[in-house]
């Protein structure tokens, strides 16, 4: 028996990256496990080796029941169908995490005083707004039960500021998650419903390492200065904070928002 047995978790945005490395670990602990994305099999895009054909395959490998919705979370009938499918399926949500969103338009055109009305819009629609449609669906489940474990995934970018203004609308849809997170804990916290959001910092995703050279010796040499921990995290390291922040571990925890950075929060932008 696992610490999750019995639960059901259901991961937004976890057909690959940090979403699948928290669909594995919930599985590994004994969670029955709903994977979400737009695309189950956007993987293959960047390369990211899976040991099974679906990451539903690699949770069912661990010996719990899996099942894939693709489903774009930035659409409420969406996000509607993705929860009354989890719960045909399953009867019960105890875990949500939301894990989808990222800068998906070019970072070179997203300064604070010029980025475009249209990059604006769908940036703060793939990050805070899909937070906010699948916390309210998940919610009501969550009251009924009267338990449940929702975990909000911001960002290091969401926490501190930077000089030039760039990525500023991925910036203000992250704060934006850790305020709406500290919102719902306050609301949800009669219910028994723990709210709490975690802030990667520079982690060594498939995407990342594909798009941005990550994880490059050169890369790697330019980020250690300004992380104390003088390296840049793995998928597992933050796998483990949402471990805490969905087990009894964390049962007198809620409206937090925990840094997973290597201390990079605590140095200048």
């Amino acid at each position: 028996m696992g610490k999750l047995s019995g639960k059901v978790a259901v991961i937004t945005g976890a057909g690959r990256g940090l979403g699948r490395a928290y669909a594995l670990h919930l599985a590994s602990l004994g969670a029955d496990i709903v994977v979400n994305d737009i695309d189950l099999a956007c993987a293959r895009e960047f390369e990211e080796e899976l040991s099974a054909e679906t990451v539903m395959g690699e949770c069912e490998a661990l010996g719990v029941r899996a099942i894939g919705v693709e489903a774009d979370v930035t659409k409420r009938p969406e996000v509607d169908r993705l929860f009354a499918t989890t719960l045909e399926s399953f009867g019960r949500v105890d875990i949500l995490v939301n894990n989808a969103g990222g800068v998906l338009r070019p970072a070179d055109r997203s300064r604070a005083s010029t980025v475009s009305e249209d990059d604006w819009r769908y940036i703060l629609d793939v990050n805070l707004t899909q937070t906010v449609f699948c916390c309210q669906a998940a919610a009501k489940t969550m009251k009924d039960q009267r338990s449940g474990k929702i975990v909000n995934v911001a960002s290091q970018a969401g926490v501190r500021a930077n000089l030039d203004g760039n990525i500023s609308h991925y910036s203000v849809a992250k704060a934006g998650i850790i305020q709406y997170t500290r919102l719902l804990a306050g609301e949800l916290g009669p219910f028994n419903v723990h709210v709490n959001c975690i802030a990667p910092g520079l982690i060594l995703t498939s995407r990342a390492n594909k798009q941005f050279n990550r994880n490059s010796p050169e890369a790697l040499a330019r980020a250690a200065p300004s992380i104390p921990l003088r390296r840049m995290g793995l998928p597992i390291d933050c796998a483990r904070v949402v471990e805490f922040l969905t087990t009894d571990l964390s049962d007198y925890v809620t409206g937090q928002c925990i840094c997973i950075d290597g201390g990079m929060v605590l140095s200048p932008s």
